[in-house]
């Protein structure tokens, strides 16, 4: 039991430092007379922007340690966020709570958006699916016997094993599995660094290779091929962990589970570790833990009841019809992954209506296949017998598909918003009117990055949409956006796309900056960011500068509403929420 409480000792130390990387303000509070003393200590590298204190409202930039008198009050409470040269933290609420014994708590904001704790939450919900998926690939589906077998002789070898001593086994052996890919999720996070998580996510090379390693993955679970690992590497380490006594036995038995079930469980890694990737610090290792804790649970349970194994089906032609299932969904996810790069660097190869027609063949020929319509190398004889759960998994596949033909011509398929390209790359519309057309009627000069989609006024260049609001005396909807966010995507589909809403969109200028666009700047520009000299290259680049030096959030989606001038209409800024009633609330027009 030591063992069992200083691994999760372990585990606690690891995610709570990697935590700590991203808290970079630490504040203290004391009463003197008839005011309360606040300090905060800031990190070296980092700097303090006070948001709100107390019923002021009002930004600052401090370094080293910045000190404020303010009234007593029972509860005073102080919103800010911290910035260094590449990033910025979510807003932040700390409360001082000055009682009798003058108690303190920090709290923290409800995450919104790209990289809060929603979004560390659902890549942990995400890392459970990809886990239960994981257990039933025909790569992991052999390692149940080994596993059994492995803990029989280990029970067996040693006289006097005590149910107790079974049940430790067992619980020892999720541990390991638990341990091993924690520690990959922390590793991805110790490589790459906290400021460079959220790029890795948007990286156009990244992306484009796990498109292909996803291809290549769905091609052989299809049958084309076989992608396995040396068979050597499994065989030494079964065997060394069949040599060898105590904890480290049973740690080399989990590192086999992990060798031998990589040809099935890699792909569905990847793409969690990717997606993780833009949403906090902790999500890789968050992501990890809930794949790790859904694969570990039915392998403890086998290790500690072998008997449980004789209730199994035994492997088959279902299973092969489950890894086709499986390289359907994996062909569909890698188009994902190649629409990030395209939208990025503007190839256009992949906008949304082709995007919609990929989606709808592939979910089309699954629903065929589960009907038996349609048949793979692998598959028996018996596959063209459909089953009642194939049946009804085929009319899940083929409604899908019917689902999705009215994307074609526009409709927002809000079941699909987090995966698909927005609706500003669609060309193929449902009423003349909605489609994107260039310089609208009734303006003067040439605006090049200006659309009018359904009557929404729209530029990706800042300085064009505010000239344009200018000469036509309208307000303006700032959005910093991004080609791989997520949350942008099903804020356009759930919030922004609803009449209620568009109605009153349309009364400002929407200028759409996307913080990831690799579109080369014509010049580089030099710029001075808390204190160093830093160079944008990319569109992206100034339009994430920009949030970071005037608004101190580098999170997306970012909405802020400004009048012609650039003032602040309402002072506050909105985040990822899809409460229309809020956000109609929020809106000035």
């Amino acid at each position: 039991m030591k063992k069992i409480m200083t691994i999760f000792a372990v585990i606690a130390i690891a995610l709570t430092a990697q935590a700590q990387i991203v808290q970079p303000i630490k504040w203290t509070g004391e009463v003197v007379g008839d005011s309360v003393r606040l300090t905060a200590t800031i990190d070296k590298g980092w700097h303090l922007n006070i948001i709100e204190l107390g019923d002021g409202f009002y930004m600052d930039e401090y370094e080293g340690t910045f000190t404020e008198t303010v009234a007593k009050a029972d509860t005073v409470r102080v919103r800010y966020n911290a910035c260094d040269d590449k990033m910025c933290t979510a807003p932040e609420t700390w409360e001082w709570i000055a009682n009798g014994d003058e108690a303190m708590r920090q709290s923290g904001d409800e995450a919104k958006g790209n990289g809060g704790g929603q979004s560390i939450w659902w890549i942990f919900v995400m890392g459970l699916l990809g886990g239960l998926l994981a257990i039933f690939t025909p790569c992991v589906w052999p390692i149940i016997p080994m596993t059994v077998s492995f803990f029989i002789k280990r029970g067996g070898a040693a006289k006097g094993t005590t149910n107790a001593q079974v049940v430790r086994d067992a619980i020892l052996y999720g541990l390991s599995i638990v341990i091993i890919y924690v520690g990959l999720g922390l590793l991805v996070t110790l490589i790459f660094g906290a400021s460079a998580l959220n790029a890795l996510s948007t990286n156009a090379v990244v992306n484009i290779i796990f498109f292909l390693i996803l291809v290549l993955f769905a091609a052989s679970f299809f049958g084309a091929f076989e992608i396995t690992l040396p068979s050597s590497w499994s065989t030494a380490l079964n065997s060394k962990s069949s040599n060898t006594t105590g904890f480290l036995s049973i740690l080399l038995m989990a590192f086999t589970l992990v060798i031998v079930s990589f040809s099935c469980t890699g792909p569905i890694i990847g793409t969690l570790l990717v997606e993780a990737a833009g949403k906090s610090i902790l999500a890789p290792a968050m992501g990890m833990l809930g794949f790790a804790i859904a694969l570990a649970l039915p392998f403890s349970l086998f290790a500690m009841f072998p008997s449980v194994l004789k209730k199994l089906p035994k492997s088959g032609g279902w299973m092969n019809t489950f890894k086709v299932t499986l390289a359907f969904l994996e062909l569909a996810l890698a188009l994902k992954f190649l629409s990030v790069a395209d939208l990025a660097y503007g190839w256009h190869i992949l906008d949304r209506e082709v995007f919609v027609s990929l989606w709808i063949i592939i979910f089309s020929l699954l629903g065929c296949y589960l009907l038996g319509w349609i048949s793979f190398p692998h598959d028996d004889e018996d596959h063209r017998k459909t089953s009642v759960t194939r049946f009804f998994l085929a009319v899940i596949s083929l409604s899908f598909a019917m689902y999705m033909v009215p994307g074609l011509w526009g409709a927002p398929l809000r079941a699909i918003s987090a995966f698909a390209p927005p609706m500003t790359t669609q060309d193929w519309v449902m009423t003349p009117g909605a489609a994107p057309v260039a310089n609208a009627a009734g303006t003067t000069g040439e605006y090049k990055t200006m659309t009018n989609h359904g009557g929404q006024i729209t530029f990706t260049d800042y300085d064009e949409g505010m000239a344009y609001a200018k000469e036509n005396g309208m307000p303006v909807f700032l959005d910093f956006n991004g080609f791989g966010c997520v949350n942008c995507r099903k804020m356009e589909a759930a919030v922004l796309s609803k009449p209620e809403v568009a109605e009153h969109m349309h009364q400002y200028v929407l200028i759409s900056l996307i913080v990831d666009d690799k579109t080369k700047l014509t010049e580089p520009i030099t710029v001075e960011e808390n204190g160093k000299t830093v160079t944008l290259k990319t569109i992206g680049d100034k339009w994430s500068h920009m949030q970071r030096a005037h608004y101190q959030s580098n999170a997306q989606p970012y909405y802020v509403q400004l009048d012609a001038d650039g003032n602040r209409i309402v002072e506050g800024s909105y985040a990822y929420d899809e409460d229309i009633q809020k956000f109609l609330e929020w809106l000035k027009y």
